[in-house]
């Protein structure tokens, strides 16, 4: 597997988090984004792995070869070391990691390490100074914290789910582990501020914190899709409303909405701003809709939404979808295709950001294929970080990590692994 992506020769690169070390013991997506995030910045992230089977997801969505896109994605520029924390030797190993550690990310069921032996106090005498981030269903507290949970169930908790899909059907998916994902990038923020907090009162001689603090980052499932659901639970405290399913649509703004244009494709409008909804009537040859007094604010319009929707869809659907964007480009009226992953490959745009860096990756082809991968986000000074290496292989690295943080022996480690 090449370790050469796009983005520029690696002496002018600045990682800002260079130096650090962060021990993964996480599984499936959320915790593994967070050490991912960690890991896009410059971070040294040493995912622990369980001998002979590895992260599940090495196996999610596999459609040939060993290991999946999904893996490859999502634990890409991280090391891999085999451990069995189940075993007694091998919780000393990473006891033993984690004091040459600054952070820790898990995302076991709250009970788990400690079960284990490796609980926050066993850490903390480990390392005083480390910082451990948890990530589970429900958090560490409350009645709900040994519940076990998947994004699904946090979406479902979190209110999302009710919001997604078509009112007269069950409640959709978004297509991705979207909760998990905003977990771990919770997980990672809440790091880095920990991180930021221990250099402050390093820093400080009169800080009581000068001295070594152990820190901890909680980060529940639910509680981060929750976060993002912008004023659903203000709205029914409030007022009393009780939002609904709207397909696709967004509850109380008009118009917005996916339209099929004459060859099939389908386009995305956003033409709810009042001086743009004007030059979106306009455009669309509905200046009577433009002056329509019915029609001045996004509250008038969502109460015609459907009469809105229907003079869209019958304009929309007479002209091929390069005509439809072109012509409210000219006008200004926010507006973009539904891209598929073939279009996200080889959008212009991306690729100018440095968005998509290809890798050499074993598919489980008789040869290795040239493959496309997202980039880092967000962008620093201009470009897209490079990525230096897509997920690795299944303990690829314990050797190299053992023996050169631990300084163990060749016969110690095989005799561990």
């Amino acid at each position: 597997m090449s370790i050469n992506g796009a983005g520029g020769p690696r002496e002018a690169v600045h990682w800002p988090l260079a130096g650090y070390r962060v021990l993964e013991l996480g599984n499936f997506i959320a915790a593994p984004t967070a050490g991912r995030l960690l890991a896009d910045f410059g971070a040294e992230v040493i995912k622990v792995e369980r001998p002979g089977v590895g992260d599940e997801i090495r196996k999610w969505r596999l459609y040939r070869g060993d290991t999946s896109m999904l893996y490859r994605t999502i634990n890409r520029n991280k090391k891999s070391i085999t451990l069995d924390l189940r075993s007694t030797p091998g919780r000393q190993t990473a006891l033993s990691l984690i004091g040459h550690c600054d952070a820790v990310i898990e995302n076991f069921r709250p009970g788990t390490l400690e079960k284990w032996g490796m609980g926050p106090d066993v850490l903390a005498e480990a390392n005083p100074d480390l910082i451990l981030t948890r990530v589970s269903a429900f958090g560490q507290t409350g009645p709900l914290r040994e519940r076990p949970g998947f994004a699904a169930v946090a979406e479902a908790m979190g209110g999302l789910r009710a919001l997604v899909g078509e009112p007269d059907h069950p409640p959709s998916r978004v297509g991705v582990s979207i909760g998990d994902t905003i977990a771990g990038l919770y997980a990672a923020f809440g790091t880095v501020m920990q991180l930021l907090a221990r250099q402050s009162a390093q820093g400080s001689t009169e800080s009581p914190l000068a001295k070594p603090c152990f820190r901890e980052v909680d980060v529940a499932l639910n509680e981060a899709v929750y976060s993002v659901m912008e004023s659903l639970v203000p709205d029914y405290d409030a007022y009393g409303v009780l939002r609904n399913r709207a397909g696709g649509r967004i509850e109380g703004i008009a118009p917005s909405n996916a339209y099929v244009c004459l060859d099939g494709d389908t386009v995305v409008i956003a033409g709810n701003g009042d001086a743009i909804f004007r030059r979106f009537m306009k455009v669309i040859g509905r200046p009577d809709l433009a002056g329509d007094p019915r029609l001045v604010t996004n509250s008038d319009r969502w109460n015609y939404r459907d009469e809105l929707d229907d003079a869209i869809a019958a304009w929309v659907s007479s002209r091929r979808r390069a005509e439809v964007l072109a012509c409210l480009d000219d006008a200004g009226v926010p507006a973009g295709p539904v891209y598929s992953a073939a279009d996200l490959a080889t959008d212009k745009q991306l690729l100018a950001r440095n968005m998509i860096q290809y890798f050499e990756v074993d598919t489980g082809n008789a040869e290795s294929a040239r493959v496309a991968f997202p980039g880092v986000v967000p962008v620093l000074n201009e470009c897209s970080l490079p990525i230096r290496h897509v997920g690795p292989e299944l303990g690829q690295d314990t050797a190299e990590v053992l023996s050169g943080v631990l300084g163990m022996s060749a016969e110690e480690i095989e005799q561990l692994c």
